[in-house]
């Protein structure tokens, strides 16, 4: 593992919760892993090193904080399960995952223990800080669908403990579960809401070129995972914001191939209105616009990962915690094959805007890329290496 400069995670603490680490005790390939995680990060490796799983076991944290439900966020939950485990005398396999925040509370850590095998289950749940445990679950009867919790009260009782479901994160449940009247439940109360707060704003994002190529319908312009209503999006994002927009159009002048003076949408065949359809082009400035059907691979996945980078909650198709101020929050953005498509200059440039727009604060990136060479000694990039 490497990094450079302002991405290293342990230089400061950080004033908004957010993710410092990831930890893969038992998920897929990985064993006994841990990856530190800066504003900026990319984590490399060849093909099977597990970059892909990394990102899954975020993304399922994040919808795990955000309280989804167990099976909506596993379903295929075998194939978390390590190659080589193998069941116990009652049949079980199951799997393991966890992840530092950072934040006003200091470091807080959740590690969460899934039974994959017979039966879906969370089966041991443990959220730390400052070296005390202040939330703990484990399965006491297999037959009844609930896990035992314990957690932390310091009042004229030590601990509190009531059964919780083990389809859901317990830490998620906690606001609704702790009155919050002595010291101890205010300290768990605050640690389990730094670390929803920094897991719930996650953008997965893997823009698919083929998607971007044609019309789209105008509707609630949130761009969505594969960037398929890039359009549509440009369409409401041109008038609302000129200084980003126009940020965009500098991205697009560096990464696209011949002159840009702008990037816009127009109204399809069918017009603009209800049922109708946009579709995305570039002003060339001499009378002449190309529409976005027409550029390559890499310029349609780095217009729309740029636009990801400069845009927000708002305009992403994203869950934020709607009960915490928006200058609180971080919005994380997970790409699976960051470079896939760009050449030298795209992929150099894209890193470059990520940098200074995660420099910021209010936006981190934790990318996958097969080789991170050409990022190393970049400032503000954290590269964590997955190979052997």
């Amino acid at each position: 593992m490497s990094g450079s400069g302002r991405a290293d995670a342990s230089t400061s603490r950080p004033g908004r919760p957010c993710v410092t680490e990831l930890r893969l005790s038992a998920f897929g390939v990985h064993r006994g892993a841990g990856f530190p995680l800066g504003p900026l990060s990319l984590l490399c490796g060849p093909s099977g090193s597990g970059k892909s799983s990394a990102l899954r076991a975020y993304e399922a944290l994040a919808r795990l904080g955000g309280g989804a439900e167990l099976g909506e966020v596993f379903p295929a939950p075998a194939d978390c399960v390590p190659e080589r485990a193998r069941p116990d005398a009652q049949r079980r396999r199951g799997f393991r995952i966890g992840c530092t925040a950072d934040g006003p509370e200091g470091p807080v850590r959740l590690d969460v223990a899934v039974q994959a095998e017979p039966h879906l289950r969370i089966v041991g749940e443990r959220l730390t800080a400052g070296g005390r445990t202040l939330l703990q679950t484990a399965l006491r009867d297999p037959a009844r669908r609930a896990v035992q919790a314990a957690w932390h009260t310091a009042g004229s009782s030590l601990v509190t403990r009531a059964p919780l479901p083990d389809d859901r994160l317990g830490t998620a449940l906690l606001p609704l579960r702790v009155a919050g009247r002595t010291d101890g439940q205010r300290q768990v109360l605050a640690a389990a809401e730094q670390m929803v707060v920094a897991l719930r704003s996650v953008f997965v994002c893997d823009p698919l070129p083929r998607g971007m190529r044609t019309d789209v319908p105008l509707g609630a312009g949130r761009l969505l995972r594969g960037c398929d209503n890039l359009a549509e999006v440009l369409w409401r994002t041109r008038s609302e914001c000129g200084r980003r927009h126009g940020l965009l159009v500098d991205a697009a002048r560096a990464g696209c191939a011949g002159p840009v003076y702008d990037v816009l949408a127009e109204p399809g065949p069918d017009g603009a209105g209800a049922g109708g359809t946009v579709r995305a082009l570039l002003d060339r400035g001499d009378g002449l616009r190309t529409p976005l059907g027409r550029l390559g691979n890499g310029e349609l996945r780095y217009l729309a990962l740029a636009l990801v980078l400069l845009t927000g909650p708002g305009v992403l198709a994203v869950d934020p915690a709607g009960e915490v101020p928006a200058a609180l929050q971080t919005l994380t953005v997970l790409v699976d094959g960051f470079d896939r498509d760009l050449d030298a200059r795209q992929r150099e440039g894209l890193v470059r805007l990520a940098a200074r727009m995660c420099e910021r604060g209010h936006i981190r990136l934790v990318g996958a890329v097969s080789d991170a060479s050409w990022a190393a000694g970049l400032d503000g990039v954290t590269v964590v290496d997955l190979g052997p």
